[in-house]
């Protein structure tokens, strides 16, 4: 289940290490992870997950995105008191929310949600995620709990950032949608994985995905 893995640019090193001097405990280590049915799951038809969309940005009309109750994609405390940082965190959330609605709606192109909340090249790779599972045919259920998410912005003008987050794919399953075979991440595998993503404010005050990198490892 985990995001396909991008060469490093020299802004987000510069993010990571300063994120990672406040940090008191880091997620990392391990090795990159590669696109492919790692803890994906699928989900038989059901309504939409506990997970509450983030807040509404004033004057900005956000898709709504719904995922079934099978699949519990949860952010623990996913807070901040400064209100730059907590609409980053926002349109970060969804952006997750809107690529596994993808996943499970069988939709390789993404759908129109994920399109709102990734750049060009970001929507690229997410395809490419995305048909990871569409292209083997299987889907994802299961809980899988994004947590220690921390923010930075980058440069004076407040429109780049970068936030790292780990998840726990513990107990998150792919299901094949016609065979229904489960499976899960090999026993050998570690199912923490560390994230970061680099995001752009569009013109619109969207915080939008430009490039996301995996590392399966301790978190």
């Amino acid at each position: 289940m985990a995001r396909r893995a991008l060469p490093a640019t020299a802004s987000t090193l510069i993010a990571l290490t300063a994120i990672a001097a406040l940090t008191l405990t880091a997620c990392g280590g391990g090795r990159n992870t590669t696109p492919g049915d790692i803890n994906g799951v699928e989900t038989a038809a059901g309504g939409p997950s506990p997970s509450a969309a983030a807040p509404r940005a004033s004057g900005v009309q956000r898709p709504d995105v719904t995922l079934p109750t099978e699949f519990q994609l949860t952010f623990d405390n996913w807070t901040s008191s400064d209100s730059i940082e907590q609409a980053i965190l926002n349109d970060t959330k969804e952006q997750l929310r809107a690529g596994y609605a993808a996943i499970i709606a069988n939709e390789p192109d993404g759908g129109d949600a994920l399109a709102f909340y990734d750049t060009k090249p970001g929507l690229s790779q997410d395809r490419q995620w995305i048909k990871t599972y569409t292209s083997k045919d299987v889907t994802v259920f299961g809980k899988l709990p994004a947590y220690a998410a921390k923010t930075i912005l980058l440069g004076d003008q407040k429109t780049r950032a970068v936030v790292t987050y780990c998840t726990d794919e513990s107990k998150a399953y792919t299901r094949n949608r016609k065979t229904k075979e489960v499976q899960g991440n090999p026993v050998h595998w570690d199912p923490k994985v560390f994230y970061s993503v680099t995001l752009a404010k569009n013109a619109g005050g969207v915080w939008q995905n430009v490039s996301t990198r995996a590392k399966r490892g301790g978190c």
